[in-house]
């Protein structure tokens, strides 16, 4: 039985990496040709590191892609486990591959590893990970899978070029693990599988040398999602899979798995990890270019790093959401009043989340003093007032010296009906102002 479509998102109009900061991200920019190419421009970019095979198959992989998008639609999927609530920056570059094959015309599936992610991949890892209990996994599946859902309507926001895109689709892999029983499923599967193999893996190789060594559990993870992959392309007609460059172990556990049950051949493609600060040089676009000569002549500024923080905050939180990011920097980083006076007071309770939220209401004469204390910012008595005549109290990024001054609309209250009150450094206190 095929496994239900959480959701599936058709066309319409719908961290660093390696390399210059941004050339994969604002590649999405880029129109394509169709699929004619999209491998080997992707691999020249640095989006795609290996395929699997790379030749001895029926069909090569490129000839999978180029012989014409209307005609020959792939399926191509990734795979995501729920080991936490969100995605994070890890998710980014195999996204952005999914997003490439999509708008090629390709179909796409994302993964969500409902029953997966209670083993534990081991791949890249020195130890096993924390157990997660079956209700913190379910809980994270459908937080995992609403972020998925916000990029895609994100992406399709952003970068609709009027030309027919494939489908984007959610599934979670609970969904067929749920009905297998044990015993037959390692009695149908598990007799497919030659131990030597597994056991050859790096991931596998690796662990196993560690202090800690290896759990029954991790050790099966390839064979699960070397299964996944057989489900999908039994029910999908999905022949590539997609992940990160630590994934190709388990990868080829699939495709040696479908091939011997079913003689076809099916391919894996592996993007780079995200890293620190190395990492090899990769292509660029004359858009990119000139992003780079502006940053050669002055480095400074940060002006790729900018623009990529800005185009990823854009793709996951939408256009609000990077202009709410904005000017939460500009408040914080910048000390602007102007940005403080457009931000809600949901907005600074998130950028100051340390700080203390009162909401008052504005008196007639209603000084610094008074304000400072009714938010119990500082202590009653002398102290408290030497405090503010010392310079140690602002109100809007403004110190305040005078403790008797009377409070001013448009100074010492924002148009927005907000104060931000700092005491010391690091002491933050928010403040709604009623009856305006």
């Amino acid at each position: 039985m095929a496994a239900p479509t959480l959701r599936c998102f058709s066309r319409g109009r719908w961290f660093r990496t390696p390399g210059p900061p941004g050339v994969l991200l604002l590649g999405l920019r880029e129109s394509h040709s169709g699929a004619q190419g999209l491998l080997a421009v992707q691999k020249a970019r640095g989006l795609f590191k290996e395929f699997f095979p790379e030749r001895g198959t029926k069909i090569e992989l490129p000839e999978l892609f180029d012989r014409g998008t209307a005609n020959f639609p792939q399926t191509i999927y990734c795979g995501f486990d729920p080991t936490a609530d969100s995605l994070h920056v890890g998710h980014l570059l195999a996204l952005l591959g999914l997003f490439h094959f999509q708008r090629a015309g390709h179909n796409v599936i994302a993964l969500v590893g409902g029953a997966t992610a209670r083993l534990g991949d081991p791949s890249g890892r020195t130890k096993e990970r924390e157990a997660l209990e079956p209700e913190r996994v379910r809980s994270n599946a459908r937080a995992l899978r609403q972020g998925l859902e916000a990029m895609v309507a994100n992406h399709e926001q952003l970068f609709a070029n009027g030309r027919t895109w494939g489908s984007f689709t959610v599934l979670d892999n609970s969904a067929w693990y749920q009905k297998q029983h044990l015993v037959d499923f390692l009695a149908a599967v598990g007799g497919q599988f030659r131990m030597g193999t597994l056991l050859s893996r790096q991931s596998v190789q690796t662990r196993l040398k560690s202090p800690e060594g290896m759990s029954l559990a991790e050790f099966l993870y390839q064979v699960l999602q070397a299964y996944d992959f057989y489900y999908l392309f039994q029910h999908y007609g999905c022949r590539v899979q997609l992940g990160g460059s630590d994934q190709l172990g388990n990868i080829l556990s699939g495709y040696e798995f479908i091939h011997k049950l079913t003689g076809e051949d099916v391919f894996g493609i592996t993007v780079p990890l995200i890293t620190s600060t190395t990492g090899a040089k990769l292509g660029k676009s004359a858009e990119i270019d000139h992003i780079m000569q502006l940053h050669d002549k002055e480095p400074e500024k940060r002006g790729p790093q900018k623009r990529l923080a800005a185009e990823v905050t854009k793709l996951v939180h939408g256009q609000e959401g990077l202009n709410s990011a904005k000017r939460c920097t500009q408040a914080l980083y910048h000390s602007s009043t102007d940005a403080l006076e457009v931000m809600s007071d949901q907005e600074l309770k998130e950028l100051f989340k340390e700080a203390s939220f009162s909401e008052l209401v504005l008196d007639p004469g209603t000084s610094v003093l008074d304000t400072c204390r009714k938010a119990n910012a500082i202590p009653d008595g002398p102290r408290g007032y030497q405090m503010i005549t010392e310079g140690g109290v602002s109100i809007n990024h403004r110190q305040v010296t005078n403790p008797e001054s009377v409070l001013v609309v448009g100074q010492h209250i924002l148009k927005n009906g907000l104060s931000l009150l700092k005491i010391g450094k690091r002491n933050f206190y928010i403040i709604k102002w009623l009856q305006l």
